[in-house]
């Protein structure tokens, strides 16, 4: 099995009670407004809301959590991330392009060499990491 990647679904986890599953069950949703926002806008991003969102419905509510893996359209992508670790070339390629996107703007709106170099690094290290993470063929494949 490669470094980092998952032998399977993550363990049922017992659902939180009392106060701190508001607080799951809300940031659940805010994660779910945010990718919503980041489907629409390029430069945001969409499916780590996504992940954050189906971490905090699996702690608050299960059955939240189970509707969002289950989902036609983005299902797919969280059943690959949490049981193999795996992402989508279309998704490395998505996420590398509005990166690339985002250090384009950083660098022309600051003007700054300092603040271009910055975000530039932090956008490589997160490159790597992508780049490093195993692929899927298809939303739908192995």
């Amino acid at each position: 099995m490669p470094a980092g990647a998952r032998a399977g679904p993550p363990d049922p986890v017992p659902a939180a009670r009392g106060p701190n599953r508001i607080l799951l069950l809300g940031l659940g949703y805010l994660c779910l407004v945010l990718a919503a926002i980041g489907a629409v806008l390029p430069v945001m991003p969409t499916t780590v809301f996504l992940i954050v969102a189906a971490w905090a419905f699996g702690r608050a509510n299960p059955q939240l959590r189970a509707r969002m893996r289950a989902h036609p359209r983005f299902g797919a992508t969280l059943r690959h991330w949490e049981d193999h670790g795996s992402i989508g070339p279309r998704a490395k390629r998505a996420a590398l392009g509005g990166m690339a996107l985002g250090w384009l703007m950083v660098t022309a709106v600051f003007r700054d060499l300092l603040a271009s170099a910055i975000a530039g690094a932090c956008m490589a290290a997160v490159a790597v990491y992508i780049l490093t993470r195993p692929s899927h063929s298809a939303p739908g494949g192995s």
